[in-house]
């Protein structure tokens, strides 16, 4: 629910009502009428602040080339929002929070040794097409960063698939080539530890470091009242209990549910991609929907695609039925009934 506020335009429009008991005067205003503290600044800051465990330990176990991609890509996403709003002669909103947002989520989808240009490239494409492009914060279908990760995707597909290790696991070289647990269960039918999965210790993308920290953010915005706990359940509820069948039905063959939850995108997607307040539905039963379908298609993809990860593709595709989901999900109002037809 968004805040209330009435400027002093509104309030010499607005109507009149006879003066009170007291002398003063009420302004009769359209709704919604709730009145708290949060805004969006408020909210987007501390998501933020939400994600600092995870850039904290993905800089921990890459060294000062993750905060290098971080730095960038904030940067990068910046400046582009700032040069839309000037170019669109829109109020200039860069100190908001979303475009930070969209910097540190693009950073933490991409390999620790990603070129500079290709981190700038990706940035302005997020925040450029993927939020400007439908018109700015709130208007946008798809969640930008993942729209950023997708065109770095098909853009660079050699350089968005070179890992190296972390540092805790090197000896004396600098850069190892590397793969990521999912590409290690998919091709060579190999298993991470879930240890490793769980503190970050793997190759992989600088979100994939540390399934705790991650966690430990997402459940910070839970305490906050800024997640929708129905979303992260039922992404991170759907992905367990559908791997968890071919699990069963094939233990040397499919990987345990675990091993879904804590390795690739997966936490991270579920804590701060499915439950992006703009390009998630507004409704319960929507909201279960999209959970529960994008974590059984994250499944799918990783174990009968082409890819090992589906949580970017998984939410993109389900960020695209969104509308349909509001519009045909909504609770019948109160009293209603249908017309019958002639």
């Amino acid at each position: 629910m968004e805040d209330k506020t009435i400027d002093k335009a509104e309030l010499k429009s607005a109507p009149e009502t006879p003066a009170g008991p007291g002398g003063e005067r009420l302004f009769v205003t359209s709704s919604p009428h709730f009145l708290n503290k949060e805004s969006v600044p408020k909210i987007m800051h501390t998501v933020v602040l939400a994600l600092f465990p995870a850039m904290a330990a993905s800089v921990y176990f890459f060294g000062l080339r993750a905060l290098l991609l971080y730095v960038i890509c904030i940067g990068a996403c910046l400046a582009t929002e700032y040069a839309f709003q000037k170019y669109r002669k829109k109020p200039i909103k860069i100190y908001d929070g979303s475009a930070i947002i969209t910097g540190i989520l693009l950073a933490m989808t991409l390999p620790p040794g990603f070129p500079v240009f290709g981190a700038i490239l990706g940035s302005v494409f997020a925040i450029g097409v993927g939020k400007q492009l439908f018109g700015g914060l709130g208007f946008n279908i798809f969640n930008p960063a993942l729209l950023g990760r997708a065109f770095l995707m098909a853009t660079y597909p050699v350089l968005t698939t070179t890992w190296v290790e972390p540092r805790t696991v090197q000896k004396a070289v600098d850069a190892v080539s590397a793969a990521t647990p999912l590409a290690l269960m998919k091709f060579e039918g190999k298993l991470t530890p879930v240890l490793d999965l769980f503190t970050g210790n793997v190759a992989g993308s600088l979100g994939e470091t540390s399934a705790i920290a991650i966690l430990i953010g997402g459940l910070f915005l839970r305490y906050k009242g800024y997640v929708n706990w129905k979303l992260p359940l039922g992404y991170l509820g759907s992905m367990a209990v559908f791997s968890g069948i071919f699990w069963l039905i094939d233990p040397s063959k499919y990987p345990d549910p675990l091993f879904h939850l804590f390795a690739g995108g997966a936490m991270l997607g579920a804590w701060f991609m499915v439950t992006d307040m703009v390009t998630s539905p507004t409704t319960d039963l929507g909201q279960w929907i999209f959970a529960i379908t994008g974590g059984i298609m994250a499944v799918v993809i990783r174990l009968f695609g082409g890819l090992p990860e589906g949580v970017m593709y998984s939410i993109l595709f389900m960020n695209a039925f969104v509308p349909l989901l509001n519009k045909h999900t909504r609770p019948r109002v109160f009293g209603a009934v249908k017309a019958k037809a002639e």
